[in-house]
Formats: structure tokens, C-alpha cells, sequence
């Protein structure tokens, strides 16, 4: 009896620990999927959402720029020889083919003094000769000779009238003179500068662009800009664009003409271009969103409740936002905030809209 008794007492044992140890697992399978829901959820990253969504923009191009005079020169003599004449005043305006200096000429003069009286006689020659060969009192020959003499000093006298103009320095155009580099009894030579001559009204003012928007450029097109340190905004036209591309810098020179007949801007004043390249529609993303990658660019998108990866082509920007020309479509979300610690194909939950 005992026996049957510690049989059953046994048995009882096992049915009592096989109901609570299946509960327990029964338990602890219900329980895993409910844990697993709220982990996932909490590894899901909260971000701020933009929705790409095409806009109207006035593309604008920000670069700095540097006024050049419209002519200048560097006045020299053509010739060597002493400076007998001066004929300016440091700073002052000139007009075109005013006298700026005299070279010394009396050796030139002398010459053509004694030219005109052979070119007199050589003249009478001439006639005598040719009443002679009238009456076939002399050959033809004589007579060539005599009209080849005339000629010849002819020539000889045009010769020493060009040289008597290079003793003459003579403005080009007119224009304001710089600081004189010489003074009255000095000798020069070609190479020696005498001064500058510069011609300011209108003035020019050359800036670069990138060479990607050098088809959004076209001569005639207005730009405005204005001098270092204030904000009065100033009208300039575009009057030529460089045919080549700075194969260093890859940017595009812009040239363009100002009004300055108050004389307020300068040769060599450095001024802040903003150029409009015209109004489209294009999608516009806060520039934080592009992330820097080798060999481009990309952003973070929201898709099925994940962050993905795509590469993107940037074109204008300004301030705050920048154009994409590639990569995105309009409606995609794209992720702004906790992008240092954002992965491909990372759980993202929206937190906000921006953009609504």
C-alpha cells in the first residue's frame, strides 16, 4: 500500500509540474511578439520631414566683381629724344588729341628747311626739262631723272613730317591723366612712361560665374550690384561674355558697362554681383538636407517608414535653400533633422512637416 501510495503521489507530482511549466512557456511566447513591437518602435528615429514640392524661383547668382576703366593706356614717345613741353596736370580730365608732351625737333625742322628748298629747286628742274623735251632738245631719260628727284624729295619730306609727329605725345581719347612719371628736360625712349591715361565714364565691371550656368547668361541681360560696405543696389548691363572657359577655376567671365559720370566708382573697387538668371519652376530643399558624398551629392527620403539614400544634382542656391536638378521627384519626403546619426534603411517616424 505504502508503495502505491509513493506511485501516486509521484504521478500527481509530474501533472501538477507539466501544467505550470507549458503555462509558463505558453506565457512567455504571448508576451515575445508585444516586446518586439515596442522595441521596434523605439528604435524608430523622430525627424522633421520637407516635402519636395516644385516653386516658382528668381535664380540668382551672388559673386564678387572688380571695376576695370573702359580705356586705358600707358602714354609713351615713339621716338627718343629730351622733353621740351609738359602739357599736364596730374589728375586732370583731357580731351582726345590734346598735347600731353614735346620732344625736342629742331634738328627735324632744320632737315625740312633745307628739303624745301631743294624740293623748289628740283620743281624748276622739272619745268625746264620738260619744255626741252617738248622741242626733243634733251632724251626722255633726262627728263625722268629730273621728275624722279622731285618725287624723291617728296617722299624724303612726308618721311621727316612722320617723324616730327612722334616727337608728340597726344591723348587717344579723352580721359583723366594719372601721376606723371617724368618731368620737363628729361630724356625718354619708347619704353619710358610718361603716365597713364584713363577713361572712366562709362566704367566696366568683369565677375565670373560658374560654368555650368553660362547658357542662363546672355549679353544685354541687367544685373545689379553694389560697392564694399554699402547697400545702395546699382544697375549694370552686360555688354560681353569671355568665349572660353578658366580651365583652372572653371568659372565664365562676365563683362559689364556702368553710367559714371559722377566718377564714383573707380578702376579696381570691389563690389558684390547679384545676377538673375531668369524665373523658373523648380524643387527647392533646405540646404542642411544635402549630405556631401564621394563623387556627389545625396539626401535622406522617407519611404515605407524607412531612410533612403539617394543621389541627387544640385544647381542654384540661395541663403537658405538649394535647387535639385536630379534625384528627386515632387512629393518625396525628405528627411531634415538627426542626420549625423541617420543610416540607409534606418526606422523614421515623421515628427513635422515643415513645409505645411
Amino acid at each position: 500500500m505504502k508503495s502505491l501510495l509513493a506511485i501516486g503521489i509521484a504521478i500527481g507530482l509530474l501533472v501538477i509540474g507539466k501544467i505550470f511549466f507549458f503555462s509558463g512557456d505558453a506565457n512567455k511566447n504571448s508576451a515575445t511578439p508585444q516586446a518586439n513591437n515596442k522595441s521596434k518602435q523605439g528604435s524608430a528615429l523622430p525627424s522633421d520631414i520637407f516635402l519636395a514640392l516644385e516653386q516658382n524661383n528668381n535664380n540668382e547668382i551672388y559673386s564678387s566683381g572688380t571695376m576695370i576703366a573702359n580705356e586705358e593706356v600707358e602714354l609713351r614717345s615713339e621716338s627718343s629724344g629730351r622733353i621740351t613741353s609738359l602739357n599736364i596736370k596730374e589728375g586732370s580730365f583731357v580731351q582726345k588729341g590734346q598735347l600731353i608732351a614735346k620732344l625736342f625737333d629742331e634738328n627735324i625742322l632744320a632737315q625740312l628747311k633745307k628739303l624745301k628748298y631743294e624740293d623748289e629747286l628740283a620743281q624748276q628742274v622739272e619745268a625746264r626739262q620738260k619744255k626741252l623735251l617738248d622741242i626733243n632738245a634733251i632724251s626722255k631719260e633726262e627728263f625722268d631723272i629730273a621728275v624722279n628727284k622731285v618725287n624723291t624729295l617728296k617722299a624724303d619730306k612726308e618721311a621727316l613730317q612722320v617723324a616730327l609727329k612722334q616727337t608728340e605725345v597726344r591723348a587717344p581719347f579723352s580721359g583723366r591723366i594719372g601721376l606723371k612719371n617724368i618731368s620737363v628736360g628729361a630724356y625718354v625712349t619708347p619704353s619710358n612712361i610718361i603716365a597713364t591715361l584713363v577713361q572712366t565714364n562709362p566704367i566696366k565691371m568683369d565677375f565670373t560665374i560658374p560654368e555650368k550656368y553660362s547658357d542662363r547668361i546672355a549679353v544685354g541681360r541687367k544685373i545689379s550690384f553694389s560697392s564694399d560696405g554699402k547697400r545702395e543696389k546699382n544697375d549694370a548691363t552686360v555688354i560681353a561674355i569671355d568665349p572660353k572657359i578658366d580651365e583652372t577655376l572653371r568659372t565664365l567671365k562676365v563683362r559689364t558697362s556702368i553710367a559714371n559720370a559722377s566718377g564714383r566708382f573707380m578702376p579696381g573697387m570691389f563690389v558684390s554681383v547679384n545676377a538673375s538668371l531668369g524665373a523658373t519652376k523648380s524643387i527647392m530643399i533646405p540646404t542642411e538636407t544635402v549630405i556631401p558624398v564621394m563623387g556627389g551629392k545625396s539626401v535622406f527620403i522617407l519611404k515605407d517608414g524607412k531612410a533612403k539614400e539617394v543621389s541627387v544634382v544640385t544647381g542654384l542656391r540661395n541663403d537658405r535653400n538649394v535647387e535639385i536638378v536630379e534625384g528627386l521627384a515632387v512629393g518625396d519626403s525628405v528627411i531634415v533633422t538627426g542626420l549625423m546619426s541617420l543610416k540607409n534603411g534606418q526606422a523614421v517616424v515623421a515628427k513635422k512637416v515643415l513645409n505645411q
